[in-house]
């Protein structure tokens, strides 16, 4: 396994992060299976666990802590805030108060007393971002976190966040995590860019496409839509649905692209993503050992341009053929109202 630096702060991360979201309730409930596929990955060479408060309403971090037991040293450990904890109207945000209580959650059901690499999971706009780098400064100093960032901004909130911390003195965001594969490359266009300029670190989720890239879903094959993923999102994969057809037929090109080159779909999706020179790691979220073993057999794949170029004939840079789930939905277009004036005013004359 080899290793980057995690976004010019000194840290070595290898360049496959275990992602933990499916620890739990969610995905796996069983503790000690997920904490022999900690382990697993561990001993293959990787150091970089991702997870997040929301995961399994809390109970990933609870997995990840005990699996951490005995190695936490040997390990880089990322959680994320933002989503709601439970009820009431702060208990989740990117607030200076909600943030505060958070990280000390994280770090008790972690069972550890800091915390690598503490990210903003989501944009708050009723946050102003200072108030939210104030926070996140005031815990470095604290030695509760190393180093912050934030996962599924868009770029122009990640120029204004980092020229907020350079006028007012503050500490950065050192990494960003989107959203990235071979199907939804639209960070190719900005985020990608601009966290080059700014030095950051890139953790890409994401990059079997929500499982659309494992190579069990085919043109032309019928699609069980009430089991797995296609149960969460039937939306994605019902290949009666006309905005899936694309998907599909790109599906079907890389499948022959993996077969010509000797590897499997999955194992050409990933090392798709950490073929860019923007990105550090790409966060793989098995649910089983099995899983994470499939995609462990590519970590040595190394894709040439001639292949690259394939792809890019494929899928074009910068091309979304799905928008992935859980991608910034900035309330500009969310919210008719921010869009339309209101109809007395809406005439030239």
């Amino acid at each position: 396994m080899r290793y980057r630096v995690l976004g010019g702060t000194g840290i070595q991360v290898s360049v496959h992060c275990l992602g933990t979201m499916m620890f739990g309730s969610v995905g796996n409930p069983d503790h000690d299976d997920c904490a022999r596929i900690v382990h697993t990955a561990l001993d293959r060479g990787i150091n970089f666990v991702d997870t997040a408060d929301i995961y399994s309403a809390g109970e990933s971090e609870v997995i990840v802590g005990k699996a951490l037991r005995g190695r936490r040293d040997d390990v880089v450990l990322a959680t994320k805030v933002h989503f709601p904890m439970g009820e009431g109207p702060n208990r989740g945000g990117n607030s200076r108060r909600w943030i505060v209580r958070a990280v000390e959650d994280s770090l008790r059901r972690l069972g550890t007393d800091w915390i690598d690499l503490y990210q903003v999971h989501r944009p708050d706009h009723t946050t102003d971002v200072e108030e939210t780098l104030g926070a996140l400064t005031d815990l470095v100093r604290a030695g509760k976190i190393r180093a912050f960032g934030c996962s599924t901004f868009p770029a122009e909130e990640i120029v204004e966040a980092q020229h907020v911390a350079e006028r007012r003195a503050l500490g950065r965001f050192r990494t960003e995590q989107p959203p990235y594969s071979l199907l939804a490359r639209g960070i190719e266009n900005a985020v990608l860019p601009v966290c080059q300029r700014y030095g950051m670190g890139v953790l890409v989720w994401s990059p079997l496409a929500s499982g659309f890239l494992s190579g069990r879903y085919r043109q032309g094959a019928a699609v069980d839509l009430t089991a797995g993923r296609p149960a969460l999102t039937p939306a994605r994969f019902d290949p009666a649905l006309p905005g899936n057809a694309a998907k599909y037929a790109a599906v079907e090109k890389l499948v022959a692209l993996a077969e010509e080159i000797g590897c499997s779909l999955p194992e050409l999706a990933v090392a798709f993503t950490v073929a860019h020179p923007a990105v550090t790691s790409a966060i793989l979220g098995p649910r089983t050992l099995d899983q994470l073993d499939g995609l462990l057999k590519g970590a040595a794949l190394a894709l040439d341009d001639a292949v690259l170029d394939r792809i890019d004939e494929i899928v074009p840079p910068g091309a979304n053929l799905y928008q992935p789930d859980g991608a910034w939905a900035p309330p500009v277009l969310t919210d008719p109202a921010r869009r339309r004036r209101p109809p007395a005013e809406r005439a030239a004359a």
